[in-house]
């Protein structure tokens, strides 16, 4: 009988993926991170995962812990619980790996794992994001894709609450 939550085998703690992170690079693999709350998945996140998953060989996704996500969206979030939301990313094909982190920033995340690009969407500038320094002190980079350059635009998780809410 198949596994029939074979994704949860993706889902991995901060050790875990270091060790994974450094055979991949052995292997001449280059690693992606990114980050973010991905709290009720969208097409904008989707987009977003596909884009920063073309940026390199492997994909992983540090997922927001529950109390991170209530300090930066307010009380009533996240809607979806941690694990559930890291179970979801890593049935994305997209996805290779996906960890919860409980930091502010994933800055300690990304000390620990050591990938060779970590990705941020948005209208950012690298050096004025904290991972920048992080990445700089491992010897990786900072890619940016911007909203309007995926398709990402008019697409977050409070839109479609918002949107949810004027329907009832």
């Amino acid at each position: 009988m198949q596994n029939h939550r074979a994704a949860e085998w993706k889902v991995k703690s901060r050790s875990e993926l270091a060790k994974i992170v450094e055979e991949a690079k052995a292997a001449g693999k280059t690693v992606v991170s990114t980050n973010g709350c991905f709290d009720i998945l969208h097409i904008g996140h989707i987009r977003y995962l596909q884009d920063a998953r073309a940026c390199g060989d492997i994909m992983v996704v540090g997922v927001n812990a529950d109390s991170t996500v209530r300090a930066l969206k307010g009380e009533g979030r996240p809607v979806v619980p941690e694990k559930e939301r890291a179970e979801v990313l890593a049935a994305l094909e997209c996805v290779d790996y996906v960890t919860i982190f409980g930091e502010d920033t994933p800055v300690e995340l990304i000390l620990a794992i050591k990938p060779d690009v970590h990705v941020k969407g948005g209208d950012y500038r690298p050096e004025d994001l904290p991972e920048s320094e992080a990445m700089r002190r491992i010897g990786g980079t900072v890619q940016v894709i911007p909203y309007s350059g995926t398709n990402t635009e008019g697409h977050s998780t409070t839109g479609l609450i918002d949107t949810i809410l004027r329907k009832l």
